[in-house]
């Protein structure tokens, strides 16, 4: 008998594979496309059992789809830009484009074992000069189109990266590589109008109806529509009227004071002429611009002695106060504060000893508000008290309502729509990113350049001398030689553009360019047209707002620059977020009081402990934790390929949980995986060793099984169910493991196992249907199809049940009729016993179910 040996099968039928040709994506209009794309990978140089899963899942829908006679494309790229790398050079002394590429080779390197169906040849990363010489060309293709455009915004500031972030890029307040608290700061930003298509990206969530509703619904509310009222304060010094815009217009009577953003053009004016003014500013600038860190900072305010008239009292005046909570860039700038009904508003007045004025109660309890808000949800009733409309008991949606038709009939407001999501700003102050293709010329202003001189590609200063990182700050405003150039319009001397663009940029459009990788544009219409849209996109939910969303304003810029057909406008048709792989962390505190982290490897489980290997001593463990490498509890994929084999690796991965559930990586699992897949093969040699004249018994049951897993195992693969179709494979194995079938009915069992284990444990199912004789590859074998006539059953067994208990069973022919089904069942033992001569009251018989006897 021959031995089950991973390393030789799985090199042999991927160098096929290779020769072959066989997943190379060549457009053929003959054919029904399918575009199978997972989120592509950072360049870390370490490929973990995480990525491990997630490409297992995808190459099980490609590998499957060429079954069923579709074209295929599954690439894969590297999204490569980015502060890793330039903390990466900072820290080493070398470059990032170095770091970069050793990185990608390196992942590739790791990837090709696992004998993914990928096309190689499309291969591309976006630190690739061809892929942002392409971007760079978009980016001229919008700013004509006024899809891109420059403005000075408040931004989060790094004060030791010394670069812009991301809302995303701030935790905690913090710079997410440097941890240095993030400033605000005013600057010249480039930005992309993505909030004019604001209300379009929220409609046109309701039609995509294969993605997660948990996605659908984390976009809603980021793109964030309301319907408010805008109107003006009448300021008692007679300057401006003040415009706030209020989603709770309904609480006007409960107004407390009016606050301006420390950004607002009151407070920029006060801040010129008042020193403490902008000595409160420039404390407010101190903290970040994101949500959380203006929920969860100390609250501060600032009285400008300013004093506005209650539009509906002008008896009444307000005092207006610049406030660090507020934010230019939503609504006006400026709020009315209700802090009876608004937790925020009320922790501020308490602070700074500002009125509280209860707008409405909870019906039946009409107690004042103390130190938390009442804030009922919109469709709850409550008594309301002297609502300028009349109202009396109203829902706080009934309420807006109301008071936005006040409001417009009195001529002193009106309903405006408002959206949560702001333009996106692309710009950051860092060398490794795409350069944004404009020129600053002293004469012409801003200029954008030539597409004849594209790609405006990063220099690379071998020696180093030209790209320092050991000084703060981009080093593109210190390399003269490629930030000194000519006017693209007039010729005179100018400046390039150093900034970069936001790395989300890159992954924004990548999908698109997969369909025409080496195009001198960045996509092809023939080629486009036929591949997008995305059938299927596997990602991690982490991405499920900013890329997700971006990429979907991308399709529509690149739709509207001619780029890609109406039809692509929304990139991918379905959607999948997988789960995380996680471990176990064993760790115990050293002499420093700090935790001490050990590898999986390092560490012996006995009896539910865990023991160091190097001196026996006990350290603790810490179940079902994500994957880190800060905390020593990844597993290496290479490690578990060169002791397993990757088959064993991805069907471990797919077959132990749900796979949009975390899966936890177990020793013990990833060695039962190989056990069976190692019991397949042995059941393969054995079948191939019968006496091809063992007509043997019990043909058709072992084949009725066989069209029973055809049609499991399918439904499983179309549904994302890849656990349960393994579970159905597992029972598949022992029905041909204990069926007494004939050598032919068991050869074609074995080979209908490797046709459905194929896209799971590709390697061994190309062996075993090599072994049996089957012609060609495995992986283009049609997809077997299940016999519906093999799926009724001929036979079926019926419980018996006496009195409500259960007593017996018999098998009899499915179509039998209920009365002969009744002379059986009286006839067995136990009724016998039970009605001991005596008639039954009462038979029930549930065809193909059950037999109910009442004695």
């Amino acid at each position: 008998m021959s031995r089950y040996s991973p390393a030789e099968i799985e090199a042999r039928w991927q160098e096929a594979w290779s020769k072959n040709e066989t997943f190379k994506a060549v457009r053929d209009e003959a054919k029904p496309k399918y575009y199978v794309l997972e989120m592509f990978p950072y360049p870390s140089g370490k490929l973990h059992m995480g990525h491990v899963r997630n490409y297992t899942m995808g190459d099980v829908i490609a590998r499957y789809k060429i079954a069923t006679g579709h074209n295929v494309l599954h690439p894969m790229g590297f999204d490569a830009f980015g502060m890793p790398a330039e903390n990466a050079a900072m820290a080493s002394g070398g470059h990032p484009k170095d770091w970069t590429y050793s990185n990608i080779d390196t992942m590739v390197e790791q990837m090709k074992p696992l004998g993914l169906s990928l096309d190689w040849s499309r291969m591309f990363a976006t630190c690739d000069e061809d892929y942002y010489g392409q971007q760079q060309a978009l980016f001229l293709d919008f700013l004509e189109k006024g899809l891109v455009y420059r403005k000075n915004a408040v931004v989060n500031w790094d004060p030791v990266d010394m670069t812009v972030l991301a809302n995303e890029q701030v935790e905690g307040g913090r710079g997410w590589r440097s941890g240095a608290l993030v400033e605000r700061r005013e600057l010249t930003q480039w930005f992309f109008k993505i909030s004019e298509h604001s209300d379009e990206l929220l409609t046109a969530l309701d039609d995509l109806d294969n993605w997660p509703a948990k996605v659908r619904l984390m976009q809603e509310n980021w793109i964030g529509k309301s319907r408010g009222l805008e109107f003006g304060f009448e300021r008692t010094d007679g300057g401006e009227p003040i415009t706030v815009y209020t989603t709770r217009p309904d609480t006007l009577m409960g107004a407390s004071f009016v606050g301006i953003s420390p950004d607002h053009p009151i407070a920029k004016e006060l801040e010129a002429s008042h020193p403490e003014v902008a000595a409160f500013v420039a404390e407010c600038r101190k903290g970040g611009t994101t949500e959380e860190a203006i929920e969860t900072g100390e609250k501060l305010g600032y009285d400008t002695g300013i004093r506005v008239k209650h539009p509906l009292n002008p008896e009444w005046d307000l005092p207006v106060w610049i406030a660090n909570f507020i934010l230019m860039d939503y609504g006006t700038g400026a709020i009315f504060a209700c802090p009876a009904h608004d937790q925020r508003d009320l922790d501020f007045c308490r602070k700074y000893d500002l009125p509280v004025v209860d707008t409405f109660y909870a019906i039946g309890d009409e107690t004042p508000v103390d130190k938390t808000a009442f804030v009922p949800g919109k469709d709850e009733k409550v008594k309301w008290v002297n609502h300028f409309a009349g109202l009396d008991e109203a829902t706080g949606q009934e309420a807006i309502d109301v008071t936005i038709d006040f409001a417009e009939k009195a001529g002193w407001g009106k309903g405006v729509t408002n959206f949560r999501l702001r333009d996106w700003g692309l710009s950051r102050q860092r060398y490794w990113g795409c350069p944004i293709p404009v020129v600053h010329c002293d004469s012409c202003g801003v200029v954008p350049e030539k597409k004849e001189n594209l790609p405006i590609a990063l220099p690379y200063d071998e020696d180093g001398k030209a790209i320092d990182f050991s000084v703060p700050g981009n080093p593109l405003d210190r390399h003269p030689s490629w930030r000194d150039c000519s006017c693209p319009k007039c010729g005179a001397p100018a400046k390039r553009e150093t900034d970069t663009m936001d790395t989300f940029v890159d992954s924004s459009w990548y999908f698109a360019r997969f369909t025409a990788p080496t195009a001198d544009t960045p996509t092809v219409a023939e080629d486009a047209a036929y591949w997008m849209n995305v059938d299927q996109y596997i990602g991690g939910i982490e991405h499920a707002i900013l890329h997700l969303l971006y990429s979907r304003f991308f399709a529509r810029a690149m739709h509207i620059c001619g780029h890609l057909p109406e039809t692509a406008i929304e990139p991918f048709d379905a959607l999948f977020t997988q789960g995380m792989v996680t471990h176990a962390i064993y760790k115990r505190e050293n002499q420093s009081g700090r935790p001490s982290y050990f590898y999986p490897e390092e560490v012996e489980l006995r009896d539910g402990k865990a023991f160091l290997k190097e001196d026996g001593s006990e350290v603790d463990i810490v179940p079902s934790a994500k994957m880190s490498k800060s905390k020593n509890n990844v597993v290496d994929p290479l490690f578990i390929i060169e002791n397993y084999g990757a088959d064993t690796a991805r069907w471990f991965v797919l077959s132990d949980s749900p796979p949009e559930r975390d899966v936890e990586w177990t020793a013990s699992g990833a060695e039962a995986a190989y056990k069976h897949l190692t019991r397949v093969w042995g059941l393969c040699d054995r079948i191939g060793t019968m006496d091809e004249a063992d007509k043997g018994q019990g043909d058709d049951t072992l084949l009725r099984e066989m069209h029973k897993a055809i049609r499991d195992v399918t439904l499983g693969v179309e549904s994302f169910g890849f656990n349960a179709s393994i579970a159905k494979l597992y029972a598949f194995t022992n029905a041909i493991a204990k069926s007494k079938a004939g050598k032919a009915a068991k050869r074609e069992a074995i080979m209908t196992l490797a046709q459905l284990m194929s896209p799971m444990t590709p390697h061994l199912a190309e062996d075993i249907w090599a072994h049996q004789g089957g012609e060609g590859l495995v992986v283009n074998a049609p997809w077997p199809v299940a016999d519906e006539a093999m799926l009724i059953e001929a036979n079926v067994t019926m419980p018996i049940q006496i009195n409500g208990k259960r007593r017996g069973e018999i098998t009899v022919p499915k179509d039998m009729p209920k009365e002969e089904v009744e002379k059986l069942a009286l006839a067995q033992e136990a009724v016998v016993r039970t009605l001991d001569g005596a008639q039954p009251k009462k038979i029930i018989v549930v065809p193909g179910r059950i037999v109910n006897v009442v004695a």
